[in-house]
């Protein structure tokens, strides 16, 4: 089991950070008071689910919790159990303005009347977690994308690991366009199958469809084209952030063309080592 814990100042973007382990593929919670990590650790390890990554976000929410936090952390590891206290930090006028924008006030502020002296006040709190913090972000003028980049340059498996999960999806512009793609290529301007009798009532799963269809020059070559565009977007989506790509392929009707490409598609970038699925959306109405 790996056990990541993220902390620190209120409003540095502990929620976006926990956000960006889900995507890793991290069982992720929110305000874990440190008392209840190595029992909530326990029943992880005994469930069902098979749980072997936990990102638990625990801040100031939780009280005057430093000591609870240490003595969880040094058991864990104790345990040979792979422990890391992540601490997320920013400026105090970067604070400010978060707090402003998003009309909410500081954990603190009840007690100390403004958001400044409620800083202020974390700071002084936080000096202990951020001494026995393993690794520190200060997400000042970080966009998501170089949040995400920094989180995952800290954890190892990741850089070895982390791909973009791609969909290729066919579908047929009679039927609508396919409305959560990301890149969306019309491949209308090939020969039509259904125009040829003993293929029209065959799908592009059909080695007789896939061969007619990549029987044209022009075929292969947007193959070709397409797969080449998507090498070089595909590792500059990684850099922003992006977790998911939808690739839709679309045809008249969804069943001969886009299908046919679609799947020779999914091939050509899983033997280039990427995480693909592919889907035929329209193939149930025929």
């Amino acid at each position: 089991m790996e056990i990541v814990i993220i902390t620190g100042m209120s409003g540095a973007g502990k929620t976006a950070c926990s956000d960006i382990f889900e995507d890793l593929g991290y069982y992720t919670l929110d305000n874990l008071p440190p008392s209840l990590l190595l029992n909530f650790i326990d029943l992880t390890a005994k469930s069902k689910k098979n749980i072997t990554k936990i990102a638990c976000v625990v801040d100031i929410r939780g009280g005057l919790f430093f000591d609870d936090l240490v003595k969880s952390v040094s058991h864990l590891r104790m345990h040979n159990i792979p422990t890391k206290v992540l601490y997320l930090d920013a400026s105090d006028e970067i604070l400010i303005r978060r707090y402003k924008e998003h009309r909410r006030p500081h954990p603190l502020s009840s007690t100390t009347g403004t958001i400044s002296k409620g800083i202020s006040e974390e700071r002084k709190i936080l000096e202990e977690v951020k001494e026995f913090s393993d690794d520190i972000i200060d997400t000042s003028n970080l966009t998501l994308g170089e949040l995400r980049r920094k989180v995952t340059a800290i954890l190892p498996y990741f850089n070895e690991e982390n791909k973009l999960l791609i969909s290729v999806v066919s579908f047929g512009f009679k039927k609508g366009i396919l409305l959560d793609a990301d890149l969306v290529f019309d491949v209308r301007f090939l020969p039509n199958p259904y125009y040829v009798n003993e293929l029209k009532k065959l799908s592009g799963l059909n080695s007789s469809v896939k061969e007619y269809v990549f029987g044209f020059e022009e075929t292969n070559i947007f193959l070709e084209k397409l797969v080449d565009m998507l090498e070089f977007l595909i590792p500059k989506y990684l850099k922003e952030g992006k977790m998911n790509l939808v690739i839709g392929i679309g045809c008249t009707g969804g069943k001969h063309r886009s299908v046919a490409i679609s799947q020779a598609l999914a091939e050509k970038l899983k033997e280039s080592g990427e995480k693909v699925y592919v889907s035929h959306r329209d193939q149930k109405y025929w």
